[in-house]
């Protein structure tokens, strides 16, 4: 067995809306049935008793080892704790040769957990060892390690609920919401219109008592300090109980509190130098550790934090005690859990001494043994809710505090006796103003009820139930895409809209183009819609990307199919019949919005029977207004765009809306019946955005193909009298659509120039020259530099071939290179004849023949 391919899909996609991986797997003769393989399923049940059935749901046949494979990688990861639960294997047309498609929810583990399946089968082959505990473990720590934390979870948990769109942007906790315009981004518990100054000041714990205190907030006396000699002269001056923390910390990192002693002091300040520099020295609050969680304007949480403890059953020493608590699997390492284990070290030691223990005594049968005075969850404490306690008073300090260091989301941290009367009754302070806060305290405290502090994150994020998206129209099909993504951003552009799209020529955004290329797949249309002036997005999907990736979207509001035929590339990675490529297709018209709508070819039967698959509403465009699926639309009340003689109508039960061809110069007055159908396109994507008709009038009245505006898409040119259109039509149903459009047109004598793309089926390349023999006149033959592949000739030959039967063509003529071939075309024109330019290089070619014809 062999990977000979392993793709991230990490949009919807052909298989599933999941992330997955997809694997093509050849296997042996020998590997296509586990009863071929003697003891084999048993070696491999011995090694990982877990698998199970291996027998995908209606399966019917052998259990191949690409089964085994899928079946093994979705295991491994569920071992480990990933939510997972899709797997498919699909056998290709290939004898051997197996897609397997699993779920994945943490890409660098699902590729992890694809090797390890490789070795698993690979040491039930040859009856090796295979270590399950320790894989499974591995895979588990690679997880925890590069899953989002709970704090940064519990957000997106909560956006996900309100519908509303995110990316991770680092493999860390840096999250965009929404898309274009209408992004917000968290890190952790922090927001992008926290300021770095806020945040300054938060760290600066001197800093900020003194703005507390300006703002007549409670908080403990104390100061800086420079050196251990310092602390204890502070410590004097307060006379009592102190705390020593870093100025500047964090997480309770450093932080001892309730110090009594010189000795004590030591230990405490260098701990505290360890992270920090400056260190401060203030007076110890007696009472519980609370901390108080502010969201914007309103206090959504609170919890009593206990210290790290353990209680003595007169048998285990300390160290044996702290071991049992940290057996418990609520604990962790970090922050992954909703518990952290309890830190054993100087600190500890420190704070037993006081106690009067040593790690290794056996405290008496119900002694309460303090590990450490700080109260953090990060240092292994407990947290109990008491957010229904909560005093009047004490909120308002807490949301003063909050406001006066300018912090969006403040954890603030209070000592009292109780939050259920004022701080100023019972002598309490904020101690400590903490921005980003770990909100795992709040989601899953030790004890009593967790609270959804996410979704007031998110609430605060997006008023009023917005969900951060921007309209999105995604257009696929064979041919017409880039001519109806480019009309339908003109058109949203008039609509006021700050338009960003993608195609097969790059990325434009607001009128300015930020990537040359082909940019048809999901990296192109994740950089659109993370792009901050972006209003409304315009995404053509093509084939590549959709296979390679997946979607660059979750949704989209509208999905354009234009029409499905025999395209590019049939026969390359299992895509060999029109019939396949539609199911492909399909995907984008599976992922419309509910509130959506897919606007479909009703004279096309392959995009006709998506419309069953469309989550949302279906409007049909037809330039046959007769077309079955589009009169019996019609006859249902539902929404149709079809030409009825030279208008354009826009019908829902009565006619709504009329455009006149004439006013429409795209279609030349209705002749280009392709371009009609664009037009119909979207015409029918505005109206289900509910934009203004007189706005889509406008839009369509002023677009015209040109080189700027469509490049490459029947751009019209006057050369000597004669009419020259240039066009990137390169697979057979685009050559018989603009034969029939330049059959409509006036030429006294046609021309057409052509090569083939070396990469394409030898029948593909035949058809393509096939239909031009009834159409034309003259053929030029061209052959680029790059062949694809081919050896020199033979696109030519196969285009040869297609003119074997010509019925009208007279001339015949093979030319190397492309400008060559034009240049030839051109010196060859009179006044009124009419030729065709399929051109490869879509701008150089242009750019050459700008140099010597008009555009018109």
């Amino acid at each position: 067995m062999e990977i000979t391919r392993l793709r991230a899909l990490r949009g919807p996609n052909l298989w599933s809306r999941l992330t997955s991986f997809e694997a093509l797997v050849h296997c042996t003769d020998t590997e296509l049935a586990l009863a071929d393989l003697p003891g084999f399923e048993a070696r491999l049940r011995e090694r990982f008793p877990t698998i199970g059935a291996m027998r995908p749901v209606g399966h019917q046949g052998d259990i191949t080892l690409a089964h085994v494979l899928g079946f093994a990688t979705l295991g491994l990861q569920a071992e480990a704790g990933c939510p997972v639960s899709f797997v498919r294997c699909n056998a290709t047309v290939d004898r051997g040769v197996f897609q397997v498609v699993v779920e994945y929810t943490e890409e660098a583990v699902g590729r992890m957990a694809v090797d390890f399946a490789e070795q698993l089968i690979a040491a039930a082959l040859a009856d090796a060892p295979f270590d399950l505990a320790a894989i499974v473990q591995q895979l588990h720590e690679l997880d925890a390690d590069i899953r989002l934390g709970p704090s940064t979870a519990s957000i997106v948990h909560a956006a996900v609920a309100r519908g509303i769109p995110y990316r991770r942007l680092t493999d860390g906790s840096l999250v965009q919401f929404g898309w274009g315009s209408k992004q917000r981004r968290i890190q952790a518990a922090e927001i992008d219109s926290t300021s770095a100054i806020a945040e300054s000041i938060a760290q600066d714990k001197d800093l900020t008592k003194q703005l507390l205190r300006a703002a007549g907030v409670p908080t403990p006396d104390g100061r800086p300090v420079t050196d251990a000699e310092d602390a204890w002269a502070a410590m004097c001056e307060i006379g009592d109980a102190v705390v020593v923390k870093p100025q500047d910390g964090n997480q309770g990192k450093g932080v001892t509190v309730n110090i009594l002693t010189r000795d004590h002091l030591e230990v405490a300040y260098h701990a505290a130098h360890d992270y920090s520099d400056e260190v401060m020295v203030e007076r110890f609050s007696p009472g519980h550790d609370f901390r108080l969680l502010v969201v914007g304007n309103t206090l959504v949480a609170a919890a009593r934090r206990e210290p790290p403890h353990v209680i003595g059953d007169g048998e285990h020493t300390v160290r044996q005690l702290v071991d049992i608590v940290n057996a418990d699997p609520r604990r962790g390492e970090g922050h992954a859990t909703s518990l952290t284990k309890i830190r054993f070290d100087e600190i500890a030691v420190a704070r037993l001494k006081l106690q009067g223990f040593t790690p290794e005594d056996v405290p008496p049968k119900g002694a309460r043994v303090v590990l450490r005075n700080n109260a953090n969850l990060s240092t292994g404490g407990t947290a109990t809710d008491v957010t229904d306690d909560v005093h009047p008073e004490v909120a308002a300090r807490a949301i003063e505090a909050a406001q006066m260091i300018g912090l969006d989301i403040c954890g603030v941290d209070v000592v009292c006796e109780t939050v259920g009367q004022p701080l100023e009754a019972q002598g309490g302070s904020i101690v400590e103003v903490n921005a980003a806060p770990g909100l795992r305290m709040h989601l899953s405290p030790s004890y009593g009820k967790g609270r959804d502090v996410g979704q007031a994150v998110v609430d605060m994020l997006y008023t009023n139930g917005d969900n951060g998206r921007i309209p999105v129209v995604a257009v696929t099909g064979t041919n017409g895409k880039t001519t109806t993504v480019r009309l339908m951003a003109h058109l949203l552009t008039q609509a006021g809209y700050r338009t960003g799209f993608t195609g097969t020529e790059g990325v434009h955004v607001n009128g300015r183009c930020t990537d040359t290329g082909d940019c048809s797949g999901p990296k192109s249309a994740r950089n659109v819609l993370s792009h901050p002036e972006v209003d409304a997005a315009v995404l053509e999907c093509a084939r590549g990307g959709m296979l390679r990736e997946g979607l660059g979207f979750d949704m989209c509001d509208v999905a354009i199919v234009t029409n499905i035929g025999v395209g590019d590339h049939l026969g390359l990675n299992y895509i060999n019949s029109v019939e396949d490529l539609s199911v492909l297709k399909r995907v984008v018209v599976q992922n419309v919005a509910p509130t959506g709508t897919a606007v479909l070819n009703a004279c096309d039967p392959h995009t006709v029977a998506m419309a069953v698959h469309c989550p949302g509403k279906v409007v049909f465009f037809a330039s046959q207004a007769d077309a079955p699926a589009a009169a019996l639309h019609r006859a249902l009340g539902r929404r149709v765009v079809v030409r009825e003689g030279d208008d354009l109508c826009a019908v829902e039960g009565e006619v709504i809306h009329r455009i006149p061809l004439a006013r429409v110069p795209l279609t030349l007055g209705g002749a280009i019946a392709f371009q009609v159908e664009n037009v119909m396109a979207v015409m029918a994507a505005a109206w289900s955005l509910d934009i203004d008709w007189a706005v889509i009038d406008r839009a369509l009245e002023t677009f015209e193909s040109t080189t700027a505006s469509a490049p490459g898409r029947f751009n019209l040119f006057r050369h000597r009298g004669a009419t020259v259109i240039a066009d990137y039509g390169h697979n057979p149903d685009a050559i018989s659509a603009l034969v029939r459009a330049v059959e409509a047109m006036p030429g006294k004598r046609r021309s057409v120039v052509i090569s083939g793309a070396g990469d394409r089926r030898d029948e593909d390349i035949t058809a393509q020259t096939r239909q031009l023999g009834d159409a034309f006149d003259d053929v030029i033959l061209y052959e680029d530099a790059c062949q694809r592949g081919r050896a020199d000739g033979e696109v030519l030959r196969l285009l040869r071939e297609g003119l074997a039967d010509a019925r009208r063509t007279a001339r015949v003529d093979e030319i190397y290179g492309e400008f060559l071939a034009i240049d030839t075309a051109l010196d060859r024109l009179d006044e009124g004849d009419l030729c065709l330019i399929l051109i490869d290089q879509v701008d150089a070619a242009l750019a050459h023949i700008g140099q010597r014809v008009v555009a018109r």
